[in-house]
């Protein structure tokens, strides 16, 4: 249904026929870190992610996992160490 609380105009999946049905009945403003993610959008309550209700129960202890801005890194791949006994049976047997 389409939201007429706070979000006003945009289609939400916690609305219902009588009102919202998050905790406390709103969504709750977004965080500092939310800051620069493509999912705040503006409202005339004061701006909102789209895709979280509460944003600081997302960023709770860890990172949010639907912020667009966050760039995860790569683990360094280990170099895997092959034994050469088992490499000569391999290319012994044709594999």
């Amino acid at each position: 249904m389409v939201c007429e609380v706070i979000k006003i105009g945009r289609e939400c999946a916690l609305m219902g026929k009588k009102g919202c049905s998050f905790n406390g009945g709103k969504c709750y403003p977004i965080v500092d870190r939310c800051q620069g993610c493509e999912r705040v959008t503006v409202f005339p309550a004061g701006e909102y992610c789209i895709a979280c209700p509460d944003p600081a129960a997302k960023w709770s202890g860890r990172d949010c996992n639907l912020g667009t801005h966050i760039v995860k890194e790569k683990a360094p791949e280990a170099t895997k160490s092959v034994d050469p006994l088992k490499a000569s049976k391999r290319k012994a047997a044709g594999r």
